[in-house]
This record gives structure tokens, C-alpha cells and sequence, in this order.
């Protein structure tokens, strides 16, 4: 009879996890790639499935929308079925909906794609990181892992916009939803080799009233401002929306002061510096979504810019993201107090934006265009950086995961109401452009420019109210050294 060596299984259990950071990296490339990768492909897909203008930040909105509205119950989902299981689960189904997303052959089939990608993502993003931080315990292994995740998740955004373009260019927009399938296929097989399985937490409650509310919410208040351009503000529609999503959002707030085991705990939301920073965190993403679909449609239908060379042209904006967050944001933190720091952050987003605003038709990409792009990614890491490490200084230990996941929940919920208010204003402002110039008729491209000239004077203003009181209220003193979020 054949005897086992269990030491050789165990030793051939941990080669096999030093591979796990592929597919979990991968995970996360994934998710975050569709985030950007449709931004691109927006004047191509909008003819094809039937997105009027005033719908088309639904392309985006959808997905970030419900993303971010689950995000909570999908980490807590993952606690109470086991996180392998739920990376499982959420990855095989963000497949299968990209492929009817890819398929879509009309708005309604693409934009109700696009949100259940972003149920299936809400699942992926917490089970991954949490997955890494139980993979690799032995702190060198568990830092160089968590750096690797960091970057795939940064240079996600990048990737998908020029994948983007190059998937558009070359074949179709459709194979930017394709894509996903292989990309699914490596990260099963890989979780399936390479991830050890984890325990569920049977005691675990998963709060689904506060996810219903909290998505339901966000979703009317994100409906209000779309149809607004074409109802205008006082329509029925609008009104009614804002009203109910408003409503719903308050039920939210209620019910979490109630519930067992809430998605967030209100300690955490009162927090006076805690809570500015993540107020920081969502105008950094209302801002640069509202920026990024804008600057999409500047670049292709003013300038004739081809979708690879439109999304090789937001480099300029990844690029400086990212030296300013492993670099720039990394050696400030230890130095300037952090409200300072978030503030210093979004006087950039301004002073970008502002520099948006004197774009017209004639505008060229190096003199005009990368110039903002590069300052606004600038701002990212220099807000970032503290606005993570800060949130989770000032919070108790037991509420680590789940202010985690309201830094994430923030910027997707900045994201999904930047985009579909700024769409709004730019429309609202092209078409009244394009109607007062009755004895100098205007060109299509000239309103185009004048819209989103518009909605860039808005961000501006928000983003100064968002830096003033991130530099009010965020007043605790600098760290004396790094703080462990914000290293490399």
C-alpha cells in the first residue's frame, strides 16, 4: 500500500500560491478595465444599439451604478459563502453578461448588460483583496502581492482605454464586452489551481434591505439628472425621480441606524474626518467621469481622432496618475497634513478643468487637451493617497473591510452621478447654443465643444467646494511616517 507524504502536499500547496496573485490581479484588471473600456467606443456603439445623447452616460452609469451600489453586500456575501466561492460566482457570471452585452441590439439589452456587470463586479472586487490578504500571510510576500494588486488596479483605467480603442478600431465595439470571456476563462482556472478555499462565516447577516434601498436610491437620483436633458428639470419625470431616489436614499440612512448588521455603520459616516474624505473621494470621481465622457467626444467628433489614438491620447492623464500616486502622494503624505493634501488634490482638478474651459473647436491635443489631462492626474494621487490612508487611521479596527469598501463605493457612486449630471448640463448648454444662434447658425461640432465647455464650469466650482472642506474639516496633523495604505 502506497503511502502519501502530506508534506509534500503542503509544500505543493504553497508553490501553487505563489501563483495566486495572477488570477486575482487579473480579477481586478477585469472589473476595472470595464470601467473605461466602453468610454472609447461610445460614438461607435451609440448609432449601433440606439443610445440617444441624453442616454448615452447610461453606458457608463449602468455599470458604475451597481457596482457601487453592492459593493457592501457583495463583501458580505463573500464572508457567508466563502470568498473563493463568491470570486467563482461573480467572475463566471460577469462572463456571461458580457457576452449578451457584446451581443446587445438595442440600448435597453446593452445598458441592462452593462448593470448586471456590475452586480457580478461587486462580487469579484472585495472576495479578490480579501482573497490575497488570507493567500499570502508572510508580510514581504503579502506587501509585494498587495503592491502588484495596487498597480493592476491603477493601470486598469489606462488599459482600458486603449484596449478600447484598439478592440473598436480594429474589429468591433462589441469584442470590448468579448474581451471578458477569455479574461474570465484564466482567472477560473487560475482560482481553481492556485487559490486555497476559505471558510464561511455562517454568522455573517447579509443586509440586503440597505442594498436594495442604498442601489434603488442612487439609481432614481442618477435617472433624475439623465432624463433632465431631455424633460428638462422641471419635468414630471425628473422630479419625480430626484424625489424618490432622494426618498429611498433617507430609508437608507434610517435603516442602517436599525439594522443588525448594517453596510454602514453610521459610527463610520458621522466620523467628521472620515466623512470628508470620502465626500473628497466621490468629487474626484464626479469629476473625472463627467471629464473622461466629455473629453471622449472632444477628442473623436471635434478633433477626428480614431478610438485607438483617443484612448492613447488619456495616457497623458493615467500616466501622471500613477507616478503621482507610487511616487508624488507616497513621499507628501509623511509631510503635509492630510486635509491639506485632499485639498491641494481637487485645487488641481479645478485648475484642470479650468483649463478645459477654454477649449473650442480649433483647440489642438498637445497645446490645449494634454495639458489638463496630465494636471487632473495629478490630482489623483495627491488626494488618493491620503484619503485612504486617513479613512483607515481614524476607523476602528472592526470597521477596516467595510471602510474599505466605502472608498470604493464613494468613487463609483461619484462616478455614476459626475457622469450622468455633467452629460445632462452639456446637453442641455449644446442645445441652447445651438438655438439662440438663429442669424449665425452654429455647427454641431461648435455646440458639441460650447456643452461641455459647460458642465467643466460646474466641476470647477465643485471641486472647490470639495477642497475647501476637505481642508476644514480633515484636521488631523500629518503621520509621522507612512501610513501603511498609502505605501508602495
Amino acid at each position: 500500500m502506497t503511502k502519501t507524504n502530506p508534506n509534500a502536499s503542503i509544500s505543493g500547496a504553497r508553490r501553487r500560491a505563489k501563483f495566486a496573485i495572477v488570477p486575482l490581479a487579473a480579477a481586478q484588471l477585469m472589473i476595472t478595465l470595464d470601467s473605461t473600456i466602453v468610454s472609447v467606443a461610445l460614438p461607435s456603439l451609440q448609432a449601433d444599439v440606439g443610445l440617444s445623447n441624453s442616454d448615452r452616460a447610461w453606458a457608463v452609469t449602468a455599470y458604475t451604478l451597481t457596482f457601487g451600489g453592492l459593493l457592501l453586500l457583495g463583501g458580505r456575501l463573500g464572508d457567508l459563502i466563502g470568498r473563493k466561492r463568491a470570486l467563482m460566482i461573480g467572475v463566471i457570471g460577469f462572463a456571461v453578461v458580457s457576452a449578451a452585452c457584446g451581443a446587445a441590439q438595442n440600448s435597453l439589452m446593452f445598458v441592462g448588460s452593462r448593470a448586471l456587470q456590475g452586480i457580478f463586479a461587486a462580487l469579484i472586487a472585495p472576495s479578490a483583496l480579501a482573497l490575497i490578504t488570507t493567500t499570502f500571510t508572510e508580510p514581504r510576500e503579502r506587501a509585494k502581492a498587495v503592491g502588484i494588486y495596487a498597480a493592476t488596479a491603477m493601470s486598469g483605467g489606462a488599459a482600458g482605454l486603449v484596449v478600447g480603442g484598439l478592440l473598436t478600431d480594429y474589429l468591433s465595439w462589441r469584442w470590448c464586452m468579448f474581451v471578458n470571456i477569455p479574461m474570465s476563462v484564466i482567472v477560473v482556472l487560475g482560482t481553481v489551481l492556485c487559490v486555497a478555499g476559505t471558510s464561511r462565516h455562517t454568522d455573517v447577516k447579509a443586509d440586503v434591505p440597505g442594498a436594495i434601498l442604498v442601489t434603488l436610491g442612487m439609481g432614481g437620483v442618477t435617472y433624475g439628472l439623465a432624463v433632465a436633458s431631455e424633460g428638462g428639470w422641471g419635468s414630471g419625470e425628473t422630479i419625480g425621480a430626484l424625489i424618490a431616489g432622494i426618498a429611498l436614499l433617507a430609508a437608507f440612512v434610517w435603516w442602517q441606524s436599525r439594522a443588525v448588521s448594517p453596510l454602514l455603520p453610521l459610527r463610520v459616516a458621522v466620523n467628521r474626518v472620515s466623512g470628508a474624505s470620502f465626500l473628497a473621494m466621490m468629487i474626484s470621481a464626479f469629476c473625472t467621469f463627467g471629464m473622461m465622457l466629455g473629453m471622449t467626444y472632444q477628442l473623436q467628433t471635434v478633433l477626428g481622432f480614431t478610438p485607438l489614438q483617443a484612448g492613447l491620447a488619456f495616457i497623458a492623464f493615467v500616466g501622471t496618475a500613477v507616478l503621482s500616486s507610487t511616487q508624488v502622494g507616497r513621499r507628501l503624505v509623511t509631510l503635509i497634513r492630510p486635509g491639506l493634501m485632499m485639498a491641494a488634490g481637487l485645487v488641481l482638478y479645478a485648475l484642470a478643468l479650468l483649463l478645459v474651459t477654454r477649449l473650442t473647436p480649433q483647440s489642438s491635443y498637445w497645446a490645449d487637451i494634454f495639458p489638463p489631462l496630465a494636471l487632473m492626474g495629478l490630482g489623483v494621487g495627491i488626494l488618493t493617497v491620503p484619503v485612504v490612508g486617513t479613512v483607515m487611521a481614524v476607523s476602528e479596527a472592526r470597521d477596516s473591510g467595510v471602510v474599505a469598501a466605502i472608498v470604493n463605493t464613494m468613487q463609483q457612486a461619484g462616478g455614476s452621478v459626475g457622469a450622468a449630471l455633467l452629460n445632462t448640463i452639456s446637453v442641455n448648454a449644446a442645445a441652447a447654443y445651438l438655438g439662440s444662434r438663429t442669424g449665425d447658425p452654429a455647427t454641431e461640432v461648435e455646440a458639441t465643444v460650447h456643452g461641455f465647455v459647460a458642465a467643466s464650469e460646474w466641476s470647477v466650482g465643485i471641486a472647490l467646494i470639495g477642497a475647501l472642506t476637505a481642508a476644514v474639516a480633515v484636521d488631523i496633523p500629518a503621520p509621522r511616517k507612512a501610513l501603511p495604505q498609502a505605501e508602495k
